[in-house]
Parts: structure tokens; C-alpha cells; sequence
């Protein structure tokens, strides 16, 4: 009888400190969600993406697009021809194997339709893995890049920070 009955308060007390948790994180989301919706307006610009290089490592080629802002969502795809946006017109760089880079929102231009771009808009490159990289796309809040192998690339993404930029390592 007495272990029911702790039981019982154990479990009352448990809703009860679970209830008034609950209750207490409330406005922590509150003031998260709106530090969170300031950041978002202060970067309502899109970032600009103002170069591309790369470096050859002991066991890894590396990529890196460089940005300035924030960066942002990027996505990394194998692709079986690299065509350029819009015209859709082959890319010419040597290789049998294509990862196509894109960025949103992005830009490679400022408001004013100026280019910011400085890096390779088409280079062929003796790495490795890397056999050539070109800026194939700046078009509607996306900048999209290719890159050009010999073999089959194993490769991982990520973005890195201070200063902003996307790294893709392409593992030899």
C-alpha cells in the first residue's frame, strides 16, 4: 500500500515539475524564434558568391566557392553532362564524371547587375581527382559551378564559416 501511494506522488510530482518545464520554456522558444526572425531580416540579402578555387591535399582535391553574407543552402549533385543555366549549352571540361555545385539564394552580381565574381569561369585543372572547374550558372537567386573528373568522385560537402564559404573534398 505505501509503494502505491509513492508511486502515485512520484508520478503527480513528475506532471507537476514536467508541467511547470514546459511552462517555463515557453518564452525561451518565444525569444529564440525572434532572435532567430531578426537574423533572418538582417540577411534578407542574398549572399554573393565572389570566387572559386582549389587545392590538391595528400589524400583529398578540395573546392572552395567563397561568399560574402551568409552562406547558403547548397546542394551537391552528380550529374552526367554539365550545361550551362539557361542556354543549356554543353560545358567544355575534359572528364566522364560531373558533380554539379549550386547555390540558393545566391548571387554572383550585385543590385545593380555588376559583377562580383572574380574566380575561373571556365579552368581546367591537373589534380588528381579535379580535372576542371566552371561557374556555369548566376541566374534567379541561384549560382551554380561544375566540376569535371576522370573517375568516379566520392566527395563530401559542407560549409565552413569566418570567412563564410562552401568546401566540397573529393577524396582521392
Amino acid at each position: 500500500m505505501i509503494h502505491r501511494q509513492f508511486r502515485r506522488i512520484v508520478a503527480l510530482a513528475s506532471g507537476v515539475l514536467l508541467t511547470a518545464g514546459l511552462s517555463l520554456a515557453a518564452p525561451a522558444a518565444s525569444a529564440t524564434a525572434t532572435a532567430t526572425a531578426t537574423a533572418t531580416r538582417a540577411q534578407s540579402g542574398s549572399p554573393l558568391v565572389v570566387n572559386a578555387r582549389w587545392a590538391g591535399h595528400p589524400t583529398y582535391d578540395r573546392i572552395v566557392i567563397d561568399v560574402r553574407g551568409y552562406v547558403p543552402t547548397a546542394t551537391v549533385t552528380p550529374v552526367r553532362q554539365l550545361v550551362h543555366d539557361g542556354s543549356g549549352t554543353p560545358v567544355p571540361l575534359p572528364g566522364r564524371y560531373f558533380l554539379e555545385i549550386r547555390l540558393h539564394p545566391a548571387a554572383a552580381h550585385d543590385d545593380a547587375g555588376g559583377n562580383v565574381y572574380l574566380g575561373p569561369r571556365l579552368q581546367r585543372i591537373d589534380l588528381p581527382k579535379l580535372k576542371g572547374i566552371a561557374l556555369t550558372g548566376d541566374f534567379e537567386g541561384y549560382v551554380t559551378f561544375g566540376a569535371a573528373f576522370d573517375t568516379l568522385p566520392y566527395y563530401r560537402a559542407f560549409p565552413l564559416h569566418s570567412p563564410e564559404r562552401f568546401v566540397v573534398d573529393i577524396a582521392r
